[in-house]
């Protein structure tokens, strides 16, 4: 360390100047010469050298080593002693000051700037290796985690006062002592002692976190939830040396996770309630129309029949009054069938190979009369080599069926209603297309609510059609038993629902 400004101890004149000479030959610069001790802590306080070199025989009430030590104590400046004596009572004292060289005279001039050098650059060292360690101390005891270091015999060698804090434990108290037995970890439910992490960091030397549910139990008894991590500690050849254990106090966390649980379990439970009142209130509405209007209808055609003489008005209001029941009781029916495929966690379905080149034509032939009363027109595009699908028909036929009354009922005299199928084998598992088409429009902003049970159009009766708003809710419900999905899009004045199955295994 060139420039290193150096303080001379020696109470010989000759040898004080000859040391001067000698160490600005090597380009130090000599701060100041001692000939006592007393001297040698003035100067040393007045020049802040950077390293002394020191007598041990000095005249005076106080020699070399005790000047050394109150030097080295106040200022942090290293002590090179500079001696002819070499007595094992002398070397046992000096020692004593941890001195960062001893050089016996006479000397050579290598010897000396050799031993300088090594002083000043471990004391180098040594000062920033002090720097660091404050540092770290500092940032140990500021940070809010609680710090626990052991080393390979999982004794405890360092904790910072947050871990001192949480286990009820003095850093000084609890050195030298087990890990285990001052963390002291738990289940958090059945109270059961969890084995120590840094048994796995040591063995695997890696790093550990605990179980979930784990409490600490303090040294007075106290059960803190916690949560943690331990680490392995490595020297600069991946040895492991150690262990450092990282832990925190969750209970806030906790308590603000349970108040954030409790409010949106009400939240849920406000929502359900709503979602209930909604569905009681569209059934009452239900029940106020599509169930009170036959049964006056019904009243209205009795009285009819009990004026009324004529027999064949009579027989009017009879055929009236089947059509009515049967209105009423098709509504029932799909009440309790929505009902039971809500309910059903296990729903009964009897997979059966379905060709559907035959089977669909059977399926809408009933609704070839409808179509003609209505003065429409039903289109089915089937391709020729379509395979079979491994499917339940009766839940397939209900789909089917709904989808081709509700196209009948909205699409408007003249429009067509086409009923296509195409197999996309291009996907795994390969899938069957269904589509339905009919020439109505519905707004954009009903069709997410379309599915809904009992929703019906706002202006449905622009098309002079009543309905529970229970047939498409059947259909959702059917399509999922048969693990498929359907989609609905309108625009243009078209209405298209895409049914999309793959075969039941």
């Amino acid at each position: 360390m060139t420039n290193a400004k150096i303080l001379v101890v020696e109470d010989e004149a000759i040898v004080s100047k000859d040391l001067q000479y000698r160490l600005q030959k090597f380009g130090y610069t000599v701060s100041a010469i001692a000939s006592s001790g007393e001297e040698a802590i003035n100067k040393a306080i007045e020049t802040s050298p950077d390293l002394v070199l020191m007598d041990i025989r000095l005249k005076g009430a106080m020699d070399g080593i005790e000047a050394a030590q109150e030097i080295y104590k106040r200022l942090d400046i290293p002590v090179v002693y500079l001696t002819a004596y070499a007595d094992e009572k002398t070397l046992e004292r000096a020692k004593i000051t941890e001195p960062f060289g001893y050089i016996l005279k006479p000397f050579k001039e290598r010897e000396l700037q050799t031993n300088i050098e090594i002083a000043l650059t471990k004391h180098g060292l040594e000062r920033q290796l002090k720097a660091n360690k404050k540092w770290l101390d500092a940032l140990l005891k500021s940070i809010g985690d609680g710090v626990i270091a052991s080393n390979l015999q999982e004794l405890i060698t360092f904790m910072n006062p947050v871990a001192e804090n949480l286990t009820g434990w003095k850093q000084e108290e609890a050195c030298g002592r087990n890990l285990s037995e001052i963390f002291n970890i738990a289940n958090t439910e059945t109270h059961n002692s969890i084995e120590s992490p840094i048994i796995q960091v040591l063995q695997d030397g890696t790093i550990v976190g605990l179980p979930a549910e784990t409490i600490l139990i303090a040294k007075n008894g106290a059960k803190i939830p916690i949560d943690d991590s331990a680490a392995p500690i490595k020297d600069d050849k991946d040895n492991v040396t150690g262990t450092v254990l990282v832990f925190r106090d969750i209970t806030e966390r906790k308590r603000a996770i349970e108040a954030r649980q409790k409010q949106i379990e009400q939240e849920q439970l406000v929502l359900q309630w709503e979602e209930i009142n909604q569905l009681k209130n569209d059934f009452l509405n239900l029940v106020s129309h599509e169930l009170r209007s036959p049964l006056n209808n019904l009243k209205m055609m009795i009285q009819m029949i009990q004026i009324s003489p004529d027999t064949e008005s009579s027989h009017r209001y009879l055929e009236l009054m089947e059509t009515e029941c049967d209105r009423e009781l098709e509504l029932i029916n799909d009440l309790l069938d929505l009902q039971q495929l809500e309910i059903s966690s296990y729903p009964v379905i009897k997979p059966d190979m379905l060709f559907l080149q035959q089977w669909l034509p059977w399926v809408i032939q009933p609704f070839q009369i409808r179509i003609k009363e209505h003065q429409q027109t039903l289109q089915i595009n089937l391709p020729s080599n379509l395979p079979p699908l491994f499917s339940d028909g009766t839940s397939l036929e209900r789909i089917i069926v709904e989808l081709l009354n509700n196209a009948c009922k909205y699409t408007p005299a003249g429009g067509e209603i086409i009923l296509s199928v195409r197999y996309d084998s291009s996907e795994v598992p390969a899938k069957t297309i269904i589509t339905t088409n009919n020439s109505a429009e519905i707004p954009a902003t009903e069709l997410p609510r379309i599915f809904e049970k009992f929703y019906r159009f706002p202006n449905a009766d622009i098309w002079n059609q009543g309905g529970s708003g229970l047939g498409l809710p059947i259909v959702q419900k059917l399509v999922e038993q048969l693990q498929g999905n359907i989609q609905v899009e309108s625009a243009n004045g078209l209405t298209t629902f895409t049914l999309t199955l793959t075969d039941l295994i």
